[in-house]
C-alpha cells in the first residue's frame, strides 16, 4: 500500500493544529509516521500553513498520495503546480527557465491575492471591532436613558406622596388649630373671674353720681343722664371725683334763659 500525505491532530479541544506527515497508509492517524513536511492551523485568517516545499514535492513525485485537505494544502502553496511544470520539463514542453518564470509570476500573484485576503480580513475585524464599540454605545446610551427616566419617576412619585401627605396633614393641622383659638375669642368673659373683673362692679358705684338730684332745690338738677352718658363714669378716678356734682350751686346758676320751657319735675 503507497505511503500518504495526511494531517495528524494536535492541539487542545475546540483549537485544533496539524502536522502534515508522509506516513504508511497503514498506520493509524495519530500513530507512526515515516517524516513530517510542515504544520496547518485552521483558526487563523487566512490559514498559517508552514510547509517544506521540496520535500513535499519529492515525496509527491515519488508516488505517495495526498487526502483531500492536504491536496488543497499543496494546491495552496503551490507544490501541484510545481509538479505539473516539472512533468512539462520531463516531456520537454517547457524549458527550465520557462517554467521558473511561470512559476515566479503565480507565486507574486498568489502572494497579493493572500495580501489582500489578509488586508480584507483586518478591515472586516476593524469594521466588526466598530460595530461592536457602537453596539455598546447605543445599549449604554439606551440603558442611561432607561436609568434617568427611571430616576424622575421616582422623584415625581416622591414629590406626589409629599405633596399627598401634606394635604392629608394641613386638615389634621387646622383642626388643631380651631380649639385652641375658640379658648382666645372667649377669653373676655373669662376675665370675669380675674381680680380685675371683681374691681369692674366699682363701677356699678356710679348711681353715688345719681346722688346729684339730693339737690332737689334745682329742677336743672336732673340733667345729670349727660353724667351717665360720659364714659368717665366708667373709670374709677372719675368715681373717685363724683363729690365734685355735689356742688349744687355750680348747678344752680344754670337757669333757663327767657322763653325756654322748664323742665316738668
Amino acid at each position: 500500500m503507497p505511503t500518504k500525505i495526511r494531517l495528524q491532530r494536535r492541539g487542545k479541544k475546540g483549537k485544533p493544529f496539524y502536522h502534515i506527515v508522509i506516513a504508511d497508509g497503514r498506520a493509524p492517524r495519530d500513530g507512526r509516521f515515516i517524516e513530517s513536511i510542515g504544520t496547518y492551523n485552521p483558526i487563523t485568517n487566512p490559514a498559517d500553513i508552514q510547509l517544506k516545499f521540496d520535500r513535499a514535492l519529492y515525496w509527491l513525485q515519488n508516488g505517495a498520495q495526498p487526502t483531500d485537505t492536504v491536496r488543497a494544502l499543496l494546491s495552496y502553496t503551490g507544490v501541484l503546480y510545481r509538479n505539473h511544470l516539472e512533468r512539462g520539463i520531463a516531456k520537454g514542453a517547457l524549458s527550465l527557465e520557462m517554467a521558473d518564470a511561470k512559476f515566479n509570476a503565480w507565486q507574486e500573484e498568489k502572494q497579493l491575492k493572500i495580501e489582500r485576503k489578509q488586508k480584507e480580513s483586518e478591515l472586516k475585524l476593524k469594521d466588526g471591532k466598530k460595530a461592536d464599540l457602537d453596539r455598546e454605545k447605543r445599549i449604554n446610551e439606551e440603558r442611561a436613558a432607561a436609568i434617568a427616566k427611571k430616576r424622575a419617576a421616582e422623584v415625581e412619585a416622591k414629590v406626589a406622596a409629599s405633596q399627598a401627605e401634606m394635604a392629608a396633614v394641613a386638615p389634621e393641622v387646622e383642626e388643631t388649630r380651631l380649639p385652641e383659638e375658640a379658648p382666645v375669642t372667649e377669653a373676655s368673659p373669662a376675665k370675669e373671674g380675674s381680680p380685675a373683673a371683681e374691681e369692674a362692679p366699682a363701677t356699678e358705684e356710679a348711681p353715688a353720681t345719681e346722688e346729684a338730684p339730693a339737690a332737689e332745690e334745682a329742677p336743672a338738677a336732673e340733667e345729670a343722664p349727660a353724667v351717665e352718658e360720659a364714659p368717665a363714669v366708667e373709670e374709677a378716678p372719675a368715681v373717685e371725683e363724683a363729690p365734685a356734682a355735689e356742688e349744687a350751686p355750680a348747678v344752680e346758676e344754670a337757669k333757663p334763659e327767657e322763653g325756654e320751657e322748664k323742665p316738668q319735675a
